[in-house]
């Protein structure tokens, strides 16, 4: 027989809990049962893969050191990971002996939420050991204290022993039909493996960096949207058409590694980023220095003047540029 103690208080060398741990695993080493015990404050990160340790085991003791309200982080994280990871088939069969030693008020109700919790995972819970602790020297020098820690030792030993049967309880009902873990169907191995990514610290750290780049990137696209409409809505705004002009202007904006297509055909305009098969200016340009032609702070005969545009095609065209789109200059 194997009986696994999860302990979900801090340590400290005057929790009472300590004390009823020790004597449980006493008895039960008389009893030559085999005693394996988590101490979860030691490894918080290792909490969630912990399930698979029930495997093996016929029973647990889960053991709150009460100090203000419930029954600790740890044990909450624990169960959690029972619930989303744990072999709920094992689970269905497995005793429970809750422990509770409290040094302030509440131990009743934390022994009964950890009861529930059982329950809700199909567990079977036992009787457990429950007391308020004013002073934890005589609560340990007390012998009658020490013999019912016995006592409720042995008899969560035959319950395992004898396997015995519980009767069945509203908790099941809830959890068959209104309570649901996730869409995914898992088997035990796999809902083991993912317990076992989501304790890695380096696999959620990638997995946040993986998803800040897809959100850089997204960011990245919505940006060049925005500033493809911003161009589109400023040529569209300060454009004056030209009598009889027909002229395709493609600028290739050098950073973005996208072009920008300008259409006139007399007083129509039409603008949109994407690839033309013939233009009669095609234009290479930095995106900044484009945005200074918009500004109107240069002009785009100045920046072609200058080398900051490079262009090629039909230069009597390239010249009406400036006077198709007037931009204010300063």
């Amino acid at each position: 027989m194997r009986v696994n103690i999860y302990y979900g208080g801090r340590g400290l060398i005057d929790d009472p809990t300590l004390y009823v741990l020790e004597k449980i695993t006493k008895v039960l080493d008389e009893l030559r049962v085999t005693v394996e015990r988590y101490n979860l404050y030691e490894d918080k990160r290792a909490i969630t893969v912990l399930p698979k340790t029930l495997k093996e085991a016929d029973g647990v003791i889960l053991a709150a050191s009460l100090e203000w309200f419930g029954f600790g982080g740890f044990l909450h994280q624990f169960l959690d990971a029972c619930w989303l990871y744990g072999d709920k088939e094992k689970l269905s069969h497995m005793y429970m002996m809750p422990v509770v030693m409290a040094t302030t008020y509440g131990e009743r109700e934390a022994e009964y939420s950890l009861i529930r919790a059982w329950e809700m995972l199909g567990g079977v819970p036992g009787e457990g050991i429950c007391a308020y602790v004013d002073n934890h020297v005589e609560f340990e020098m007390n012998a009658q204290f020490g013999l019912m820690i016995e006592k409720k030792t042995e008899n969560f030993y035959r319950m395992i022993s004898k396997k015995a049967v519980a009767f069945p309880n509203s908790s099941v009902a809830v959890k068959r039909n209104v309570l649901r873990t996730s869409n995914l169907s898992l088997t035990p191995q796999e809902s083991e493996q993912l317990s076992e990514y989501v304790s890695n610290d380096n696999y959620v750290k990638k997995q946040k960096e993986d998803i800040e780049e897809l959100a850089s990137l997204f960011k990245g696209m919505l940006g060049e949207e925005k500033d493809e409409d911003d161009y589109v809505e400023r040529l569209k705004s300060h454009f004056f058409p030209m009598e009889g002009l027909k002229a395709v202007f493609r600028i290739d904006l050098v950073e973005e590694k996208s072009s920008l297509i300008i259409d006139i055909n007399d007083s129509k305009l039409n603008c949109y980023r994407g690839t033309v098969e013939q233009a009669d200016v095609t234009a290479k340009v930095k995106t900044a220095v484009f945005k200074q032609v918009l500004d109107g702070t240069k002009t785009f005969q100045s920046a072609f003047m200058s080398g900051e545009l490079s262009a090629q095609g039909n230069f009597k065209i390239l010249r009406n540029f400036d006077t198709i789109f007037r931009f204010q200059n300063i």
